[in-house]
């Protein structure tokens, strides 16, 4: 009979010795690019609502101030001709939503996640775990099993898919994919974000205006990532460690961001107060987060903050005393993605490690070692994820290896020796010999 040190023993065994890492990231839109700029006649006209003068005002007004250049988007011009439905406020409409979503939401994460595998390096059978999270309808069997099929994962792959969380699920996945990584040795795990407004998108009503908010703000992306623990710096190149994950929920927060599923679509309700909710709450979850590293000084770490919208940001960086350009990239995607849900926190990471190896930083944080990842969304909900930069130019550790594999022409045993000779010029590497001997 096993003994409790026996059991002991097997669960060291199973873990990781290292925290979780980011070890790469893929990112997609739809080929659809709407202009802000441009946006209110067109919502307007293509809604047949060009009759309602003022509100097409306020509109106008809205996304004005929304500091967005340019989103992207499923629904096309043509398609919503063909689905009027669609466009009104209030018309039955989920069915032909549904047609959309269950398709191409699980399609474009298959863009995002082919682009992280190739980064990653790895063939995508290696792949343990997936996790996939949308807010953009939902369907049996999930988008997971459709991404699994669409990616070709080897079935026994292990999924998790998250239907339903909004904004703050950019993360969730991440806190879920550092205790897989942690507590399953060898584990690779690929995360999946992708969102649609197709569930959302509809007509404008005055007595809704916080929908129009919607209107004004959200776009559609995805956004993958691979995480695993111990990485394998012969083939692997770590971005970001994920040293610890925090969820709450705000108090007399309840109602502040409301999402329902209806004939209509998915409908939207946001009260005013929510940058004031999450600034008045924010250095709380902070000071949690990052008191064990004794970091007290907001502007000395890099920040990833959901970008809900231009008057959180305002409010966070107001109430903190942040430096202007600690939301750089934050408000970059904002510009030019919109509101993505649960997608812009990837998305921002992967704007932050890629801008700080052009401006040559010595980390991926823009320099600095530490930061930190907010998502925000229904609830209200706050996640909280504390980030350990690494160094934008690390290596991959050459290495010399002999190992038993089988012969993809004859069919038996060969043994694969490979030398490899690794040049740097920072993030760029170069394969110089590899060697195979048939015996």
């Amino acid at each position: 009979m096993a003994s409790s040190n026996d059991i002991a023993a097997i669960r060291e065994a199973q873990r990781a010795k290292g925290p979780a890492t980011i070890l790469a990231i893929g990112t997609a839109t739809p080929a659809n690019c709407v202009y802000q700029a441009d946006y209110p006649d067109y919502y307007f006209r293509i809604t047949n609502s060009e009759h309602m003068v003022d509100l097409k005002q306020k509109f106008k007004r809205m996304c004005e101030k929304s500091m967005i250049r340019k989103r992207y988007m499923q629904l096309t011009e043509e398609f919503l001709k063909e689905h009027p439905e669609i466009c009104e406020y209030s018309a039955p409409s989920l069915d032909a939503r549904q047609d959309v979503v269950v398709v191409e939401v699980p399609k474009l994460g298959k863009e995002a996640a082919v682009k992280a595998i190739k980064e990653w390096g790895k063939p995508k059978s290696n792949i343990t775990h997936l996790i996939f999270c949308t807010t953009s309808g939902v369907d049996m069997p999930g988008a997971d099993y459709q991404l699994t099929k669409l990616l070709g994962l080897r079935p026994s792959v292990k999924r998790f898919m998250m239907y339903q969380q909004g904004c703050f699920a950019g993360g969730t996945v991440l806190r879920m994919a550092k205790d897989i990584a942690e507590n399953n040795k060898g584990a690779r795990v690929l995360v999946v974000s992708s969102e649609l407004t197709a569930v959302t998108f509809r007509g404008p009503n005055e007595a809704h205006l916080d929908s129009m908010v919607g209107q004004a703000l959200f776009g559609d992306g995805a956004a993958a990532i691979v995480v695993g623990s111990d990485p394998d710096l012969t083939t692997e190149r770590p971005l970001f460690e994920i040293v610890s994950a925090a969820q709450t929920i705000l108090p007399n927060s309840e109602g502040g961001i409301d999402g329902h599923l209806r004939e209509v679509g998915l409908t939207f309700h946001l009260l005013k107060d929510v940058p004031g909710l999450i600034s008045k709450n924010i250095e709380k979850a902070l000071t949690q987060a990052f008191s064990p590293l004794g970091i007290t000084d907001w502007n000395s770490i890099f920040w990833a903050a959901h970008p809900g919208g231009p008057a959180i940001l305002d409010q966070i960086e107001l109430k903190l005393g942040l430096k202007e350009e600690k939301m750089r990239a934050t408000r970059h995607v904002l510009s030019e993605y919109g509101n993505m849900s649960s997608a812009c926190v990837l998305f921002i990471l992967d704007e932050m490690r890629k801008k700080s190896a052009e401006d040559s930083c010595a980390t991926t944080g823009e320099g600095l070692d530490w930061g930190v990842l907010f998502g925000f969304g229904p609830g209200l909900t706050v996640e909280t994820v504390v980030l350990h930069s690494l160094p934008t130019t690390m290596s991959l550790t050459p290495p010399t290896l002999m190992r038993e594999i089988t012969c993809v022409f004859c069919g038996i045993e060969v043994y694969q020796i490979i030398d490899l000779l690794i040049i740097l010029n920072k993030l760029h590497y170069t394969v110089f010999v590899a060697l195979y001997v048939c015996y």
